[in-house]
């Protein structure tokens, strides 16, 4: 993979920009967006590899962003540190070379998050299991990242449990995406997956993401995020459930 590709250069930078406006609309969804995408096109490896500065920029600019950096980080360190060693521990499936097993356990990853968010009721975890409930979800979070390269299972729907104000959630998705993206980033570049060619292309396509978070967030007030969402996890149903058909075939 190479700087040189005009068609490359051009899907990437059009995957993080739809990834960007999708973050900006509903703050989420730009390493989900970004590894469906690209994994479609890329093998998942490679398209891990090209997401890592663009979803480190944007997400820790939605970290600080929050009120509640030390509070967050005293609670859900448990969290993080499973997240962390999840996803060291994960990375042999991404790694390994199995480009078909990699592929279909991406499609799986995004077919079970479109389906359980758009189909599930909300639920909410009490304060005293949160000492147990944080590692497990922090650990299994993390070898689904490291399989996948997707952050948001079951991170997402478990941090939506806690009873977190509205700002304070969004803070929280922040930390444990950048996490995860630090954690994904380590893992590749000690197994020596990480090439500098996919790190100068990502790091080009921080400029399309910020510009896509950008049009998203002014594109918030003018439709229904719910709406915008729903459509985004068809829109993911569909391309994980392709994914999985191309592998079967």
């Amino acid at each position: 993979m190479t700087l040189g590709e005009p068609l490359l250069l051009a899907a990437v930078a059009a995957t993080f920009f739809a990834a960007g406006l999708v973050k900006g609309v509903t703050g989420m969804g730009l390493p989900t967006v970004a590894m469906g995408v690209l994994g479609a096109l890329l093998s998942p490896l490679a398209a891990a590899s090209l997401l890592v500065v663009p979803s480190a920029v944007t997400n820790i600019w939605q970290l600080l962003a929050g009120p509640s950096f030390g509070a967050l980080i005293r609670r859900l360190w448990p969290m993080m540190l499973g997240v962390t060693i999840g996803t060291l521990a994960g990375l042999s499936l991404l790694t390994g070379g199995d480009t078909r097993t990699a592929t279909a356990a991406l499609g799986g990853a995004l077919v079970a998050y479109a389906l359980y968010t758009l189909v599930a009721k909300p639920f909410t975890v009490p304060a005293r299991a949160e000492t147990w409930a944080s590692p497990l979800v922090g650990l299994t979070t993390g070898a689904v990242t490291g399989g996948t390269g997707v952050f948001v299972i079951p991170a997402v729907p478990y941090l939506q449990s806690l009873g977190l104000a509205k700002d304070d959630l969004v803070q929280a998705l922040g930390l444990s995406f950048t996490v995860s993206t630090f954690a994904l980033a380590a893992g590749l570049a000690w197994r020596g997956a990480y090439e500098v060619g996919n790190f100068a292309l990502s790091a080009l396509a921080v400029v399309p993401a910020l510009i896509g978070m950008w049009a998203g967030q002014q594109l918030r007030d003018r439709v229904s995020p719910a709406t915008f969402k729903r459509w985004f996890l068809i829109f993911l149903l569909l391309l994980g459930a392709e994914m999985l058909s191309r592998v079967m075939r």
